[in-house]
């Protein structure tokens, strides 16, 4: 995943967001500015290769101390970025770095 292609997708505003993913924002109070700060300065967590119609990607960012994920695909041939939902983790499904999740017992 380049994410030098994200990150220059996101400054030209190739950036779509799903209705899901709105909806949740507001939900959350979470200004697209914010979704914006996570994806060029964040770090990807998790890939999702075989996410269709387009790889997708978790990354982890932080806006005003408070940690962020953003999951999004990119279209590498149209150079669009998909914002899918965003999303404050909290520490029941990811340890203290909010990079790890949580093993659950079975």
């Amino acid at each position: 995943m380049d994410i030098s292609a994200i990150k220059e997708a996101i400054e030209k505003g190739n950036i779509e967001w799903h209705h899901h993913a709105l909806e949740r924002m507001m939900t959350r109070e979470i200004p697209r500015d914010n979704v914006k700060k996570v994806l060029i300065t964040g770090e990807v967590i998790e890939k999702y290769t075989d996410d269709k119609p387009f790889p997708s990607f978790l990354i982890l960012g932080w806006v005003e101390n408070q940690p962020l994920h953003v999951v999004a695909a990119f279209d590498v041939y149209s150079k669009w970025v998909f914002i899918i939902t965003v999303y404050k983790p909290d520490l029941e499904h990811f340890e203290s770095d909010f990079k790890t999740r949580r093993q659950h017992g079975s």
